[in-house]
């Protein structure tokens, strides 16, 4: 993904559940920044968000990643979405007390759904939403039920979705995004939910993080 050089700093993110352990990736020359939240099963030091948050980096834009209140306490279940909700309006509150770069949101799975419903409630107001490998229906059994508040966000969306992401069938996918005005869906060849590709199918060139990385640029160059 090039050479990188960034500031890392640890961090606590106060929020109504409680103290919450996030980190800044902030590379030379920043021009944007994204709060980025963790899915179900990980925290903000997976390995996957570590891989996001420097492809980002590569491409100068910063993030902010942070634990949900269940993981933060080592439960299993994920929090109820208020809950959830809080801790993201917390942490992105605190981005923009830190720093004045034009700010996104959103995360990965788990993260990303509730980023957009805190986004669709207007508890953060970013200037647009990644979300990576958004979870749109129970594995192999596609609906729309997740998708039934995304019409309420008025800010630009990019889905960085892999084409077998078994969490987001692409032809619903697609068609849940054609009807969201400012919306974009970029299909990553053959990565599924987690992003783990096939390597002697994959056709793409670029490592998966690196298409995220430049695909997310793109965007945010084209939404600032």
């Amino acid at each position: 993904m090039g050479q990188l050089n960034t500031e890392v700093t640890s961090l606590q993110i106060d929020s109504p559940a409680g103290s919450l352990d996030a980190c800044w990736l902030v590379p030379d020359g920043a021009t944007a920044g994204i709060v980025l939240a963790h899915g179900a099963g990980a925290d903000y030091l997976h390995a996957n968000m570590q891989a996001i948050a420097e492809a980002l980096a590569v491409n100068q834009i910063a993030s902010l990643r942070y634990n949900f209140p269940y993981m933060q306490a080592g439960k299993r279940r994920v929090d109820r979405p208020e809950i959830a909700v809080e801790a993201i309006q917390a942490a992105f509150e605190q981005a923009l007390s830190e720093y004045d770069f034009p700010l996104f949101a959103g995360g990965h799975s788990f993260g990303g759904r509730m980023t957009s419903l805190a986004a669709a409630q207007g508890k953060i107001s970013p200037r647009g939403l990644i979300f990576f490998s958004f979870p749109l229906h129970q594995p192999k059994k596609p609906d729309r039920k997740r998708a039934a508040h995304l019409p309420e966000i008025t800010q630009p969306m990019l889905f960085l979705s892999g084409t077998r992401d078994d969490l987001a069938e692409q032809k619903l996918l697609d068609t849940v995004v054609s009807e969201l005005p400012q919306a974009q869906a970029h299909w990553l060849e053959t990565g599924n939910h987690s992003y783990v590709v096939l390597k002697r199918t994959r056709t793409n060139p670029l490592d998966i993080f690196s298409e995220i990385g430049i695909t997310a640029r793109s965007f945010v160059d084209d939404v600032i």
